[in-house]
């Protein structure tokens, strides 16, 4: 059986840039296009030529994809010709193989928004896909506000789009701009714009996620006809986002029926990479990936209940809809008070650990999990200091380091320019081979910012612990989560720390102590012991 070409379009650079909060360098730009065309996408939008310095400056320094690189504009403004409107020249200029133009195809916004009558709007619509087309250039047209325009006025919303088609638009792009159509409505209109004669071969789809259905609404455009679906990396965009091509990219590829009737230019084996780039697009965005992300969560194949841990190691389908490896991502059977031996077991197993059943060491490990969560400690999150807990427990655990003592002080104080600041000071005591040695550290930025007693810890801990001091320079935190247990005067904080290291393996440890600089240095000790079990070995030698 033949399959169907089903064409994706990223606009991470572009829609995804308008996030709040969210602002990316050309040099980032850059990075993030070249990953996408590694993955194999059809069309990397880069942005608006003209609209900023940051767009402009990305045109110019663009890398050489195999994807088509695409310029976004808006029709020509009226009172002028397409030829001669300075805006859409700057975006003609970008020289992108493709560029794609926004209009209005609802009535209302033409005639409230515009201020210009439906005729004329039609006209610079089809005046500028034509100009686009002349020029020997790729059209596509976003058709904004379609599925609102489409239900208040059909006639009109057809007419603007047949008019792009007419003048030459390759894709002509339906788009839920507000991101409330929902799915039984959206495959509905466009079933009846095939059936009016638009081929779904040039049809594209274009959704929001204001009522969580982005990723829903473009399936069922697909399954409607439309053979090209718009989206952005990890769900970017404005308001709630755009469809979430991290999602939309392993269910075309891994789930039926799209599977079997499409091509989407994905290969299995780049597939394999999706979680690495989600996780590239955190790292640049400096945000904590969100661990419930379908296909590529830290969550999206954990485990927790031991009537699902029994099943998966039986078989994994029991229980997952697909292989984690498939996405890149990987199993995680979590502990907590709720799990049995069979969770027990199989984390065991991860780690590298293998104990057989029955064995009376998983009785003392399930045992000591219960009674330290009772003390505020939680295990759900923290596979790390899991490990480390079971490898003691195992008598498996060797001791790298010993810390015989730490202070940390915490100055505020002004400046030379009268403005108060802060300062950290860590000094940590370790003895490692045999020898003692002290560390002093202060918690400043290379601006000269003070980063918190924490990061005054972690520098001072990792300054001088001999032999594997090196095994620690690619390790860094990145993400720092604190909870209060208890209320009152007997207030337990429980800390996670998030590390990852050069190698891309990222792991949570968790301390727990009244005091939160405390429970930070437990939970930094277990990440630093985690990093050192994994590069050196699990018999290395003890400390002196």
């Amino acid at each position: 059986m033949t399959k169907e070409r089903l064409y994706l379009y990223d606009t991470t650079l572009r829609d995804g840039q308008q996030t709040q909060g969210v602002q990316f360098s050309t040099a980032e730009k850059v990075q993030i296009a070249q990953a996408l065309d590694e993955l194999g996408v059809d069309y990397i939008e880069g942005g608006w030529p003209g609209a900023n310095p940051t767009d402009s400056a990305f045109f110019d320094a663009a890398p050489k994809t195999s994807a088509c690189l695409t310029a976004f504009g808006m029709t020509k403004r009226s009172g002028r010709s397409a030829e001669n409107d300075d805006v859409l020249a700057a975006v003609m200029n970008a020289g992108t193989r493709a560029v794609c133009l926004v209009g209005k195809s609802h009535d209302y916004h033409v005639t409230h928004a515009l201020g210009i009558s439906l005729e004329e709007n039609v006209e610079n619509v089809r005046a500028s896909v034509a100009h686009i087309v002349a020029q020997g250039r790729e059209a596509l047209f976003d058709a904004e506000h379609f599925f609102d325009g489409y239900k208040d006025n059909p006639t009109y919303a057809l007419e603007v789009c047949r008019a792009a088609m007419d003048a030459g638009a390759r894709w002509v792009v339906l788009c839920d701009t507000n991101g409330g159509a929902l799915p039984a409505e959206v495959s509905r209109i466009v079933s009846e714009m095939v059936a009016a004669g638009m081929p779904g071969d040039r049809l594209g789809i274009h959704t929001h996620n204001d009522t969580e259905n982005a990723v829903a609404c473009s399936l069922a455009a697909v399954d409607a006809g439309a053979r090209q679906v718009q989206g952005t990396l990890n769900g970017l965009g404005e308001r709630c986002g755009n469809a979430n091509l991290t999602s939309l990219i392993p269910t075309l590829l891994l789930k039926e029926p799209y599977a079997s009737n499409f091509d989407i230019g994905v290969s299995v084996e780049a597939l394999a990479g999706l979680t690495r780039v989600s996780r590239m697009l955190d790292e640049i965005l400096n945000r904590v990936p969100s661990k419930q992300s379908a296909y590529v969560g830290a969550s999206a194949f954990a485990h927790k209940a031991g009537l699902h841990a029994s099943a998966i190691l039986k078989d994994p389908t029991t229980y997952e809809h697909v292989d984690p490896a498939s996405v890149g991502n990987t199993r995680i059977i979590p502990m907590s008070n709720q799990a049995g031996q069979s969770n027990l077991r199989q984390r065991l197993i991860e780690a590298g650990l293998s104990v057989e059943s029955g064995d009376p060491a998983l009785g003392r490990i399930l045992e000591r999990i219960k009674l330290r969560e009772a003390e505020g400690y939680s295990y759900d999150t923290a596979q790390a200091s899991f490990e480390l807990l079971a490898r003691d427990e195992l008598g498996q655990l060797p001791e790298f380091f010993e810390v015989k003592r730490y202070k940390v002080t915490v100055e505020r104080r002004k400046n030379k320019y009268n403005k108060m600041v802060s300062l950290s000071e860590a000094v940590v005591v370790v003895k490692v081979d045999g020898e003692k040695k002290l560390s002093v550290s202060e918690s400043l930025d290379g601006s000269g910012g003070d980063r918190g007693p924490v990061n005054a810890l972690a520098k001072a801990l990792a300054k001088d612990l001999g032999q594997y001091s090196r095994i620690l320079d690619d390790m860094h935190l990145v993400d720092f989560k604190v909870r209060i247990t208890q209320g009152g005067t007997e207030a337990v904080t429980r800390v996670i720390i998030d590390s990852e290291d050069g190698q891309g393996r990222r792991w949570s440890t968790v301390g727990v102590s009244a005091n939160i600089v405390d429970a930070s240095f437990e939970a930094l000790l277990d990440a630093i012991q985690w990093k050192l079990v994994r590069d050196c070995g699990p018999q290395s030698a003890v400390a002196e």
